[in-house]
């Protein structure tokens, strides 16, 4: 039976889209990560609570389908704010996100990183 939940699992996997713009935060690589991780021997893994993985393969396999978007639709596709989905999606990249940090330090910050030449978290550490 481990076989066959492994190979849902894969499968599932699969079929996960990968952002490209969320490096290192995408669900799809962390679920990668935990179903490899969950399943270290692959088809012979032993599975100590086959309901608890049942239940979790039921309520991914809901979110991958958009179950609860198709369920539950929306009026319009902007949030209260007015936000669309696509700058939602650029706000969130990665990218973006290290640009609004970069500015939002402060001067004392920029000053002690361009002179010492390594980051305050450094400093920290030590």
């Amino acid at each position: 039976m481990a076989v066959t939940r492994y190979r849902r699992f894969l499968k599932l996997c699969e079929e996960w889209p990968v952002e490209k713009t969320k490096h290192g935060r995408d669900l799809g690589t962390f679920l990668r990560q935990r179903v490899a991780q969950a399943f270290r021997e692959g088809e012979n893994t032993q599975i100590s609570d086959p309901m608890t993985c049942d239940a979790m393969f039921d309520s991914l396999a809901r979110i991958h389908s958009n179950y609860y978007k198709i369920k539950y639709p929306r009026l319009k596709d902007t949030s209260f704010t007015g936000v669309t989905v696509e700058e939602c999606k650029m706000v969130l990249a990665t990218d973006t996100l290290k640009q609004m940090e970069e500015a939002s330090k402060g001067k004392w910050t920029k000053l002690r990183e361009k002179f010492s030449g390594k980051r305050p978290e450094e400093d920290s550490k030590l």
